[in-house]
């Protein structure tokens, strides 16, 4: 049974709290609603679109904390950082991503994504991929959410190379998974 329209409001405000990164079609999906009637409750509620809710978190947590390069050249839009930990960002493929004939994302555009959160996850002033191993384990599509993931391994101070983890996902589906060996020139 549907919610009442002040019950779906109350819950759509518990749930962006909850995740600010939920789409108005997962909303929409979740309170079996159009998505129109989702961006309406928003607007009436004066909660912004999907996109500013994103930049938000991410100048809160994220914008002076990147030591390894400017925040303009990480692909995507970096949404969680822990240095010498983990990371998350995310990246929505545009039509300007993707092959035409088939509407595919290229590669160097999921790899680009993760290699640049594995150098901004490095807490150096300077940070550079020395090698990496990627595997792409689903296609990609236009108008496509990528959400990558970076884990830092344990590493000894003093260590000149440190070994970051990353997966991107579609969904809960892994469509990447790449291992970065990144070289820190301090300690």
């Amino acid at each position: 049974m549907k919610p009442s329209k002040k019950e779906r409001q109350k819950l759509l405000i518990e749930t962006i709290d909850a995740n600010p990164f939920v789409t108005d079609e997962e909303l929409a999906e979740k309170f079996m609603v159009s998505v129109q009637t989702i961006r309406l409750d928003r607007m009436e509620l004066a909660i912004p679109e999907l996109r500013e809710r994103i930049k938000s978190v991410a100048e809160k947590h994220v914008e002076n904390e990147v030591k390894s390069l400017p925040m303009s050249e990480v692909i995507g839009e970096v949404i969680d950082l822990n240095l010498d930990q983990n990371a998350i960002s995310i990246f929505d493929v545009q039509e300007e991503h993707v092959f035409t004939r088939n509407s595919i994302a290229r590669g160097h555009h999921l790899f680009a994504q993760a290699n640049s959160l594995a150098v901004a996850v490095i807490n150096d002033e300077l940070a550079l991929t020395v090698k990496a191993k990627i595997h792409f384990t689903r296609s990609v599509k236009v108008r496509e959410r990528v959400v990558a993931k970076a884990k830092v391994r344990p590493f000894k101070k003093g260590d000149k190379r440190t070994v970051v983890d990353v997966e991107s996902f579609v969904g809960g589906e892994l469509a990447f998974r790449g291992e970065f060996e990144m070289y820190r020139s301090s300690e």
